[in-house]
């Protein structure tokens, strides 16, 4: 059994409204559908709020991590990461002002466990009531910490998504994954390279092309993009610069009707699925396509519809939360997959994983991943090549045509893709 990834921590006062709209925000994302697709127990989001031995004291204690060898013998799992996120209200602010109590020694034990394991552990304040962080004990407590959620968006629907993209991103890039758009290094900032045509239509003199549209909205968050027309450097292999950002960048392709014959959009595509790199697709088509291309299948789709004005930030919100949420996803999957392969290499086929890819596998990337595995040698001599990917399964008809590419290469094992489910419900 795997030991949990990442727990989530939300500390708020009972007498903070603001507090409940945060948890049921973050309980809803990062519980729902959109990372369902992991193997059980990836996220775990838990509620610190009501008195843990009267209504007046502190809540039930967080069990943050320690190091591995503090521990004895059989000590339980771990989960590997802990996120703590207060919610910054005058109530809370109220019970924590008189410098000691049972508020103020909780809050102060969640910093001194950050700062006694930074590398595991991560504290997120969100300021419901700006009031409560200035000038108070509270905001010097939290002062270290950079908050959640300072975003440039006003409904109650925008700052709940504003909460959750900025906490994904914030989780992702300060535990990092060996292989992705952090590169492995922990604290580096997500970036998002904006795939795009030099076409790029617009409705009249006063309109922002969609593109450009794009890169203002991501320039209002806290991620970093890249952007073909202005960040090519001069003298540099604008070619080469291109390849290396589209395998190490998360992906946002902008699809207008040009996008899919473009051989550079084709080829960022390429770059970034056999790189394994997170990938939505903004769909802005508005004029029919002549030949569409297998190249930009099997990838999250966001419809960006145009209103009289230009296009709908919301829709192109929407993408760019999804591109975030791919993001984490994929440095979880990953550290999954490092548990894994001990523990599932050590159980007899057919539980062994021969790939554990970061997408369900298609044409494009099973074609390369078997290039690399036949060049190394490293495809087994018999048996199953076992394919691992997250939730939800591909189709019968998919899996035939994948096998078939496998009996073209010339490879007399037989084929089986799962996902977490399937595994688990063979491991005994």
């Amino acid at each position: 059994m795997l030991p949990p990834i990442l727990e989530i921590y939300v500390v708020w006062h009972p007498g903070d409204r603001g507090g409940l709209r945060v948890s049921d925000a973050m309980v809803n994302h990062f519980q729902g559908s959109t990372f369902s697709g992991l193997i059980g127990g990836a996220i775990e989001v838990y509620i610190r709020s009501e008195g843990w031995k009267s209504p007046g004291d502190a809540p039930r204690p967080i069990p943050f991590p320690t190091p591995d060898e503090d521990n004895p013998p059989g000590f339980p799992q771990q989960q590997l990461f802990t996120a703590v996120v207060p919610v910054v209200g005058t109530e809370l602010a109220a019970a924590v002002e008189p410098g000691a109590g049972p508020w103020y020694d909780y809050l102060t034990g969640i910093v001194r466990a950050q700062q006694n394991n930074p590398d595991r552990v991560a504290v997120f304040p969100v300021a419901t009531e700006s009031a409560a962080a200035h000038g108070t004990v509270l905001g010097t407590i939290l002062e270290p910490f950079h908050g959640i959620g300072r975003g440039w968006l006003t409904t109650g629907e925008e700052r709940s998504q504003t909460w959750c993209r900025d906490l994904a991103q914030g989780v992702a890039q300060h535990f990092g994954a060996p292989r992705g758009p952090f590169g492995g290094d922990a604290g580096r900032r997500l970036t998002v390279f904006i795939s795009h045509t030099n076409e790029d239509p617009g409705s009249g003199p006063a309109d922002v092309g969609i593109a450009e549209r794009v890169r203002e909205i991501v320039a209002r968050t806290r991620l970093n993009d890249f952007f073909s027309a202005s960040d090519l450097q001069p003298g540099r292999h604008w070619g080469r610069e291109l390849a290396e950002k589209a395998a190490s960048s998360a992906l946002l392709a902008v699809r207008t009707s040009t996008y899919a014959s473009r051989p550079w959009c084709q080829r960022e595509m390429l770059l970034a699925k056999t790189a394994g790199m997170p990938i939505v697709v903004l769909d802005a088509l508005e004029h029919p396509e002549e030949r569409g291309s297998f190249l930009m299948d099997h990838v999250p789709r966001v419809r960006v519809r145009r209103e009289a004005d230009g296009w709908r930030d919301d829709d192109i919100l929407a993408g760019l939360n999804l591109l975030v949420d791919e993001c984490l996803k994929h440095a979880l999957w990953q550290r999954q997959g490092q548990l894994a392969v001990p523990e599932v290499s050590s159980v007899p086929p057919p539980a062994a994983a021969t790939w554990w890819a970061p997408h369900a596998p298609e044409p494009v990337t099973l074609v390369a991943w078997l290039r690399e595995q036949i060049d190394h040698g490293h495809l087994p001599a018999e048996g199953p090549i076992r394919i691992v990917h997250p939730d939800p399964p591909i189709g019968p008809d998919e899996c035939s045509v994948l096998d078939q590419i496998v009996r073209l290469a010339g490879l007399a094992n037989p084929l089986d893709i799962v996902t977490p489910r399937v595994l688990a419900a063979r491991v005994p």
